[in-house]
């Protein structure tokens, strides 16, 4: 039993895997799309950035709207239509084609997330929750960092057509084996649409998501703008950078591991201590960014950190929100994509107005604007306060 509950949950990070590739994977394609099609390269820029809008659109909408369907079932219709629409990517005859096959799928991305989370919290016992969440973002850190490479690589020694053939294969891969291995996983307690939104009534959740977007913006507004830094201040190559980006897709995967348990044992202080470590890895960057070694060691840092990030934000939003599980993660994908967006574009700015090197100070800023939402969090909501507010209840 315990095999086949790791099984389901490897399957679920795979499909994770699958969908973010898609999602992030054509970062590292775009010069060739834009090349095939005839199009600049801000309209290429299009097939990233309206993606990330439907699902933040979607994010609070769609999970709902799924949350009382057989799970397995979700999980089979939002991996398919991505197969679907991967293959339509692979022949689109022109780009607007090609854009509508991006976009379709975003905005079942949500459901995804949300039923998976959700699908993984189920094998395992209460206390066991964050640890299991944990793995399940392995698959958002292999996306990001790993499948980029992969995909530029595939583009680059064999074709265009067969990069696009591998998000297709991956997500065909992630439907054969839901359907194979997973079993049915009807929803048992049903909760109204109205008993789901009831949960935006609490402050605490408008404030962990204000935290949410504040962590995510921190973030991003330096991530998005990882090579750019490496090639304009470290002076690293092509290659180098690539290298960059796998070790800190790496070292982002044992970052899941500690997130796991760190959030299950010690939540509000990791939460708490985390903006200070990773302002401290930012200043550290924008002093020693010119030096390649101290940059090697403080990327192996900052992909332990970023996906610890990642990890807080879900907690953060989940918990706030625990008797709606589905719409709390869909809640998490949706502000979690709006971070992104806020956070690329304050960097992009800082960045086009003052150089590369000063993206990691809107990070900086955006961290500093976290923790005070997380002390604040700390102090309105902490355990003691919750303890003391039953106590009085009694």
């Amino acid at each position: 039993m315990t095999k086949s509950k790791s099984l389901i949950v490897y399957i679920l990070t795979f499909g994770v895997f699958g969908i973010i590739n898609t999602e992030m994977g054509v970062i590292g394609i775009l010069p060739r799309i834009a090349e095939q099609f005839g199009i600049s390269a801000s309209q290429a820029g299009l097939l990233v950035s309206l993606f990330a809008l439907a699902v933040a659109i979607a994010g609070p909408v769609l999970p709902l709207l799924f949350s009382g369907m057989n799970r397995k079932t979700a999980m089979l219709l939002v991996i398919g239509l991505f197969v679907v629409t991967n293959v339509v990517s692979v022949y689109a005859p022109n780009f607007a084609v090609l854009l509508i096959a991006r976009i379709v799928p975003a905005f079942l991305h949500p459901v995804y997330f949300s039923v998976a989370f959700v699908a993984a919290a189920n094998t395992v016992s209460k206390e066991q929750v964050t640890r299991v969440t944990a793995k399940v973002f392995m698959g958002v850190t292999a996306g990001m960092v790993i499948g980029t490479p992969i995909t530029s690589f595939i583009a680059d020694t064999v074709s265009l057509e067969a990069a696009l053939w591998f998000f297709a294969v991956v997500n065909a891969v992630t439907f054969a084996a839901i359907l194979l291995f997973v079993p049915s996983m009807p929803v048992r307690e049903k909760l109204t649409y109205g008993e789901q939104l009831g949960v935006l009534k609490k402050p605490l959740v408008w404030l962990s998501i204000a935290t949410v977007i504040a962590i995510n913006s921190a973030m991003y507004a330096a991530y998005s703008f990882f090579a750019e830094y490496l090639d304009a201040v470290t002076h690293m190559s092509g290659k180098q950078i690539s290298l960059m980006l796998v070790l800190f897709g790496l070292t982002g995967i044992a970052g899941n591991l500690a997130a796991g348990k760190s959030l299950h044992r010690r939540a509000i202080p990791t939460a708490l201590v985390y903006p200070f470590a990773f302002g401290a890895v930012y200043a550290l960057v924008f002093a020693l960014g010119d030096f390649t070694v101290p940059m090697m060691i403080l990327i192996a840092v900052w992909g332990v950190l970023f996906t610890l990030g990642l990890n807080i934000s879900q907690y953060w939003i989940t918990s706030a929100a625990s008797e709606a599980p589905d719409f709390a993660n869909g809640l998490f994908v949706a502000f979690a994509n709006l971070g992104i967006t806020v956070g690329t574009s304050i960097g992009g700015a800082f960045m086009a107005g003052m150089g590369a090197r000063y993206v990691v100070i809107a990070g900086i800023s955006f961290l500093a604007l976290g923790l005070v939402l997380i002390a604040a969090r700390a102090a309105l909501y902490g355990p003691r306060k919750r303890q003391a507010g039953r106590r009085s209840a009694a």
